[in-house]
């Protein structure tokens, strides 16, 4: 699973496994064993994370949509 970035405790992973439907660019973001899948447009798409972490990740989405949603293509092409 690629760290794409860490923050305040709060690790970004983004990865595709083999043969799961992956649709929307998304990322995941665990913080203390704690987990939450956010796609790029900012809808939680499962899990959670305490408050104020959740909202550094949210935060951190809305600014990197566009990084997100590229590397998202990228990792759609290369990723089998």
């Amino acid at each position: 699973m690629p760290l794409i970035s860490s923050f305040f405790g709060i690790l970004i992973y983004m990865f595709k496994k083999k043969n799961s439907p992956h649709n929307m660019p998304h990322i995941h973001a665990v913080f203390s064993g704690e987990k939450m899948s956010i796609a790029s447009n900012g809808d939680i798409l499962a899990g959670k994370l305490p408050r104020k972490q959740q909202k550094y990740v949210e935060a951190w989405v809305a600014l990197r949509e566009d990084e997100i949603n590229a590397a998202w293509t990228h990792l759609m092409k290369t990723a089998k």
